[in-house]
C-alpha cells in the first residue's frame, strides 16, 4: 500500500532508483504479479476476486494462488529473492549490479545473513550473487540511517517488554510504520534465555503482530495463526510468521489483551509470572 518502513530498505529502494507506485494505482489497467506475498495474505491490498497473472513467494500455499494463470510457491527456501535469484542465472543473463546488490541483500535480510530458514538453494543463490555485488552500496545499505523517533521506539519497546520464562511479549503501542513490529521482535530475540519473542503495535487502523523463535523445530507460523484467531489474518515461517487485525469499534487495549491472553494459554504461562525486561538486572 506504499509504506517503505525500515531506514534499510529505503536506502535500497534509492539505490536502485525506479519510479515505484503503489500498487492500487496500477488497477486494474495491468496484469498483477504478485512477489513475496500472496492473493489473500493481508499483507498487501490486492482487492478480493482481483485477477492474479503470477505468484512467485516462499511463505506457505494459500489456496487462492492456485487460481493464477503461473504459481511458484517455494516454502522451504529462506527468501523470494532466491527463487527470482534462480531463474536470473538459469536464464544465462547477465546481472546489473544494482540487481544483483538487491537480490543479494533480500538474501542476506530475510535468512540473518544464512542464520535462519535456510535452504541449500539460498547458500548457492547468496554465493552467486556475492561475487556480483556493489560493496559500497550494500554497505550504505545495511548502515542506512534513522531518525530520532527510531530509537524512541526502542525504548518504548523495551519499557513495554515482559519476560514469562523463555517467551518474551511487547505492546509497543502506536507505530510510525507497519512493520517496526518484526524489527524489533528480530531484536529483542537476542535475549539470553528467550525461546520466543511476540511484538504487537498499532498502525493506522489496525494492530500488527510479529512472531519469532530461536526453536529449531520452528512453528512460528501456527503460533501467529493460533494467537490472531478468526480476529485477523496471520502466517509465515518455521522461525518468523507475522498477523493483522483491524480495530473496527474495538479499542487496541481490549485487542491487544486478549492477544496477550491467548499467548499465555498457548504457552500454558499464568499472567503473574510476566517480569519487565528493564528490571531483571535489578
Amino acid at each position: 500500500s506504499g509504506i517503505i518502513g525500515r531506514a534499510e530498505n529505503r536506502a535500497l529502494v534509492d539505490y536502485l532508483g525506479h519510479d515505484i507506485q503503489p500498487l492500487l494505482s496500477a488497477l486494474p489497467s495491468l496484469p498483477i504479479i504478485l512477489v513475496d506475498t500472496q492473493p489473500g495474505a493481508g499483507n498487501n491490498p490486492l482487492p478480493a476476486g482481483n485477477a492474479v497473472l503470477a505468484v512467485v513467494d516462499h511463505h506457505p500455499l494459500r489456496p487462492a494462488t492456485e487460481e493464477a494463470a503461473f504459481a511458484d510457491v517455494r516454502p522451504h527456501f529462506g527468501a523470494c529473492a532466491t527463487i527470482v535469484a534462480n531463474y536470473l542465472r538459469a536464464s544465462g543473463l547477465a546481472l546489473p549490479t544494482t540487481l544483483a546488490t538487491a537480490l543479494f541483500y533480500g538474501i542476506r535480510s530475510d535468512t540473518m545473513a544464512l542464520g535462519r530458514n535456510v535452504d541449500q538453494a539460498d547458500v548457492e543463490a547468496y554465493i552467486y550473487l556475492q561475487a556480483l555485488v556493489d560493496t559500497d552500496a550494500l554497505i550504505e545499505i545495511e548502515q542506512a540511517q534513522v531518525p530520532p523517533a527510531y530509537f524512541h521506539s526502542f525504548n518504548k519497546a523495551l519499557e513495554a517488554a515482559r519476560v514469562y520464562g523463555d517467551v518474551l511479549i511487547a505492546d509497543i503501542g502506536v507505530m510510525a510504520y507497519p512493520d517496526l513490529v518484526a524489527e524489533l521482535a528480530d531484536w529483542l530475540l537476542r535475549l539470553q534465555g528467550i525461546d520466543w519473542a511476540i511484538c504487537m503495535g498499532i498502525y493506522h487502523n489496525s494492530l500488527r503482530l510479529a512472531v519469532r523463535t530461536r526453536r529449531h523445530d520452528g512453528g512460528a507460523g501456527h503460533v501467529a495463526q493460533t494467537i490472531v484467531g478468526g480476529d485477523g489474518l496471520a502466517g509465515g515461517h518455521g522461525t518468523m510468521a507475522g498477523g493483522q487485525i483491524a480495530l473496527h469499534e474495538q479499542s487496541a487495549a481490549t485487542i491487544s489483551g486478549r492477544l496477550r491472553r491467548r499467548i499465555l494459554n498457548y504457552f500454558q504461562l499464568p499472567a503473574d509470572v510476566g517480569r519487565r525486561l528493564m528490571r531483571l538486572t535489578e
